[in-house]
């Protein structure tokens, strides 16, 4: 089944997120007291040359399942050490399609809008690891990342450690997920 492992937020930009007992989902704009909410765009880098885009990175959600293959390659890497706002087990997240919903715990709604993109400071926070959370295909030169996606909140709520996320499917044809 699948379950959240854990929630963070941070008001401030900071790589990493601390873990909290709950984060409040508010619709339209993403996780109460973090940074990254907002209606418009929140990435530090990209306000700076597209600041009037829409928000389609307002929850970052990962799956805790990266940070068992990472272990084996020896890096240590905890829920929100790599930015996510909520951690997962037990759900394909990478293998979703856009406009996937994700219901999480009692009322919160998460519509899935991509794939992280993961950049640089990946690499600050432990050296060698930006080339752990994604791949090029040799034989297509198509990249594949490994570090999570990001959504929108379509209904607000309450999400905590330990709540259930139910999969709801867009009609067809599915579109694969791609960077956002």
């Amino acid at each position: 089944m699948a379950r959240v492992t854990a929630v963070s937020r941070n008001g401030t930009y900071s790589f990493s997120k601390p873990n909290c007992p709950d984060i409040t989902l508010l619709a339209g704009l993403g996780v109460e007291g973090d940074v990254h909410a907002g209606e418009t765009i929140r990435h530090q880098f990209r306000m700076t040359y597209e600041p009037d885009l829409p928000n389609l990175r307002q929850v970052h959600l990962m799956h805790e399942e990266l940070f068992d293959e990472l272990a084996t390659k020896g890096f240590a890497v905890a829920a929100g050490q790599l930015g996510e706002n909520v951690s997962t087990r037990g759900i394909d997240l990478l293998g979703l399609p856009t406009g996937a919903l994700l219901h999480l715990g009692a009322t919160a709604v998460v519509e899935v809008t991509g794939l992280r993109n993961p950049c640089s400071k990946i690499d600050q926070f432990r050296t060698g690891l930006l080339k752990e959370v994604f791949e090029l295909d040799p034989t297509t030169g198509d990249f594949s990342f490994k570090s999570g996606i990001m959504g929108v909140v379509r209904h607000g709520g309450t999400v905590r450690p330990g709540d259930r996320i139910d999969v709801e499917l867009p009609p067809g044809p599915h579109r694969p997920l791609e960077r956002v």
